[in-house]
């Protein structure tokens, strides 16, 4: 009888886990064109992150706040080490730095607005200070980065606070990019640069090298402002423990930790996906600097990376965090990644812009080609239209406002009259991973990976 080889169909269509259909792609492109990956957005692999925590609600051992009726406050107050004029902001939660360049002149208006009625901050991003975002934000935080582009000594002192900015979590080590299709005449006027031509800032300040010179400049800085401003320093996540030692004392006031799940306008993607730690790990290892240095509560800390919701922020704030700073989920809020988007009072139909740039609604990370079918990330005179700033502000204020109820809901479950009062005692982590890089217990046990026995 003659035998037949037998194939199995699951053998045959099963895919290899090193090289899947992603890393074929990628190998084969790098193949035909010789170049890598530029996107933007941050992060698409899963990394430990604030779902893999749960907070401890209040129940017998703890008593919890009766709903909307007893308060739970939100004040935050950024900038106590120095400053004369600390930042007052009625909630903890604040947009991050995105510039003029990445985005659309109409998105930073609605930036300032939404920010404003909140009580909350914006933050201008490279590239200098606009006119509308100044106008519309009544607390606006001054980047001050490697680039200089646009920078402006009379901008410092009409700005409520500088951020001198380190790195950022979705590229520490690496520099800006604006590709040349968003180099508008009034970008490229705003940064000295010439129109149309590929942007790339430095990596690191070109007239310091390290925290001694950095100590140098923050002094610089508060003398233009009178000692009034508070000066922030941001690092991307890398060895935060001792970047967070060195921005202090180099005498910042507010310390900002970006994990490697913020986004960017336009990197390469092996900065994206390889460089950098999770969010969730920073927090930690940046508390603990402030813990060692007796300065927690002195000088105060801004975590971003990933924070999208109400809960986030509370569990952010449990872990030791001051306040919050969002950009990619400001840019949804806005419609980034709408099927959607409303001009003249009209929902119109992206899909076509979608499909010119070969993707769809919920799947675009294509911020850098300037190309952005919604109007957000653009410097497109008709594009830009289709973000309205006050139907921008409007759906950003309510984004805002979510997450703060989200977060005192919460903070009230937990029994805290003051969401600041949350702490690393009313949360556990629901994976090893988690437990571990938060130096949390493991759900229903004592156990803290590394520290504690069982």
């Amino acid at each position: 009888m003659d035998s037949k080889p037998v194939h199995f169909k699951r053998i045959a269509k099963e895919e290899s886990w090193g090289y899947n259909r992603t890393t074929i792609d990628y190998i084969q492109n790098a193949a035909a064109h010789g170049l890598y990956e530029i996107r933007g957005l941050g992060a698409k692999r899963k990394v430990p992150h604030f779902d893999d925590l749960v907070f401890l609600g209040a129940s017998l051992s703890r008593y919890p706040l009766e709903g909307y009726r007893e308060k739970c406050s939100t004040k935050t107050i950024l900038g106590t080490r120095f400053a004369k004029k600390p930042i007052e902001l009625a909630i903890p939660i604040t947009v991050a730095g995105m510039s003029f360049g990445s985005l659309s002149a109409n998105v930073k208006e609605s930036l300032g607005r939404a920010a404003s009625e909140m009580g909350t901050s914006t933050t201008t991003g490279d590239g200098g200070m606009t006119q509308e975002e100044r106008q519309s934000s009544k607390t606006l935080v001054y980047q001050c980065l490697p680039s200089r582009y646009g920078f402006n000594p009379d901008d410092v002192r009409r700005a409520d606070a500088i951020e001198v900015v380190i790195g950022q979590g979705a590229k520490p080590g690496g520099g800006g990019m604006l590709l040349g299709q968003k180099i508008s005449p009034r970008v490229a006027a705003m940064r000295t640069l010439p129109e149309g031509i590929d942007q790339r800032s430095a990596c690191r300040h070109p007239d310091w090298t390290g925290p001694d010179d950095l100590a140098i400049k923050i002094q610089e800085l508060r003398e233009l402002t009178d000692w009034e401003k508070p000066i922030y320093v941001k690092v991307g996540a890398t060895r935060t423990f001792n970047d967070v030692k060195l921005a202090v004392h180099s005498g910042a006031d507010v310390v900002v930790v970006d994990g490697m799940q913020g986004g960017t306008a336009a990197t390469q993607s092996c900065f994206i996906e390889h460089v950098g730690i999770p969010t969730l790990a920073a927090v930690r290892q940046a508390v603990d600097a402030l813990e060692d240095l007796n300065m927690k509560g002195k000088v105060q800390l801004i975590v971003s990376g990933g924070i999208r919701t109400g809960a986030d922020v509370a569990k952010a704030l449990a872990m030791g965090a001051d306040a919050v700073a969002i950009g990619q989920g400001v840019l949804y809020a806005l419609g980034c990644n709408s099927e959607t988007y409303v001009q003249n009072g009209e929902h119109h139909s992206a899909e076509e812009g979608y499909t010119a740039l070969g993707t769809a609604a919920g799947f675009c990370h294509h911020c850098h080609t300037g190309k952005c079918p919604v109007g957000i990330t653009t410097q497109d005179v008709g594009l830009e239209q289709r973000l309205n700033p006050e139907v921008g502000a409007k759906r950003l204020k309510n984004y805002l406002k979510t997450l703060n109820m989200e977060l005192t809901t919460i903070a009230r479950a937990c029994g805290k009259q003051n969401v600041h009062h949350l702490e690393p005692e009313d949360l556990v982590a629901l994976t090893v991973e988690a437990a571990a890089m938060a130096r949390l217990p493991l759900a229903g046990t004592n156990w803290i990976p590394g520290l504690s026995g069982y």
